[in-house]
């Protein structure tokens, strides 16, 4: 079987892990020596003392925000969802926004965010000049009815 390699590039990271046998993602922990205070409306970058490397490039390590730091406390990825390509292999930081009214005191070794391995399909790009027509069209925002 296939499997995530991960390597530690500090020594006080913690190797992540799921939290329960049906979790998707497995936890990112905060690798850092004292607290980090987010600000409302503040944007960090804070590192996780890991590195990965995937199976092959079919693949791709997605970060996504830990449910319990966005509903509670408006803590989520500052770029929404972070992509670590299949070839990257240097250290994984995370990068948060506090999108709360109250600061929030990221703790060492805190759970900041989830890691989900998915596939990827990387298909050739073709420059065209038309786009085959549908009922939609080009209506976006809001055009389905759904709002």
């Amino acid at each position: 079987m296939e499997c995530l390699k991960i390597k530690k590039v500090k020594e006080n990271a913690v190797i992540p892990k799921r939290a329960t046998e049906g979790s998707a993602g497995i936890d990112l922990y905060a690798c850092i020596d004292e607290p980090v205070t987010i600000g409302s409306g503040d944007l960090v970058k804070i590192p996780t003392g890991i590195a990965v490397e995937l199976p092959d490039s079919s693949m791709a390590a997605f970060v996504f925000a830990r449910s319990g730091l966005g509903i509670n406390h408006g803590i989520a990825p500052s770029n929404a969802v972070g992509v670590i390509d299949s070839d990257y292999r240097g250290e994984v930081c995370v990068g948060l926004t506090n999108h709360g009214s109250k600061p929030f005191t990221v703790e060492p070794q805190t759970r900041i965010a989830q890691l989900i391995v998915m596939p990827v399909l990387p298909l050739p790009v073709q420059e065209v000049t038309e786009l085959t027509e549908t009922q939609r069209g080009d209506n976006g925002f809001g055009s389905s009815g759904i709002n």
